[in-house]
């Protein structure tokens, strides 16, 4: 039997104070966040820095989601910052094993993502040294971004791919869609605009939780 699918809430922001906020917010209904860092480069958006989440220091259990070219330069800040996890995008280096290296000797884990026209295949090299894979189902860089629903025919070349890591979904999750996507029974599910966006945060973190581990009959 699969355990329980988490619902990581994403923040996305570029105003430090609003991620402050935000992440306060998530403090009254989880204890665990992703936290996106973009560059306006590998994605067209631009967000808070590492610099940042230095200055800040979020309180309360958190991964980078570095959506930017040169990864490696983001992972001492990020560590001095409190992550616990960093996750990568394969298609930002060439230089995957050397990022993966370099973030374990700053004490985190490490995690890669996976954009929707990139091959599962094109990451199994090193895919024994990594904690978890994060498949993109949106192509990044925005809130509310268009799901790719084929992207979850991939999910089976992953388990096959990497063997024992954790698997997680990223990018146009909301209550509409997420009973079929916990079908699939990933790890966790990375939530943004659907729980921030929403009136009433809490409330939609929950539903959204309930949806994924509760599925209605007829479901499988």
């Amino acid at each position: 039997m699969h355990n329980e699918t988490k619902i990581v809430p994403a923040i996305l922001t570029d105003e430090p104070a609003k991620l402050a906020l935000m992440v306060e917010d998530s403090r009254r209904f989880t204890d665990w966040v992703q936290i996106d860092l973009m560059d306006g480069q590998f994605v067209p958006s631009s967000s808070i820095t590492p610099a940042n989440l230095e200055e800040i220091r979020p309180k309360i259990g958190w991964e980078a989601h570095i959506m930017a070219l040169h990864p490696e330069h983001m992972l001492e800040q990020i560590s001095r910052a409190g992550a616990k996890r960093v996750i990568f995008h394969h298609e930002a280096t060439t230089r995957h094993t050397e990022v993966i290296r370099m973030a374990r000797e700053v004490n985190l884990e490490v995690g890669v993502a996976i954009n929707p026209e990139t091959p599962v295949e094109a990451a199994k090299d090193y895919a024994p040294i990594i904690d978890c894979v994060l498949l993109m189902t949106v192509n990044p860089g925005f809130y509310g971004a268009p799901f790719i629903p084929v992207v979850l025919d991939k999910i089976s070349r992953i388990r096959k791919c990497f063997p024992g890591v954790d698997i997680g979904i990223d990018g146009g999750i909301k209550q509409s869609n997420i009973t079929s996507v916990a079908r699939y029974e990933v790890d966790f599910i990375c939530v943004g605009s659907a729980i921030f966006l929403s009136p009433e945060p809490a409330r939609s973190f929950l539903e959204l939780f309930r949806q994924a581990n509760c599925p209605p009959p007829g479901t499988f």
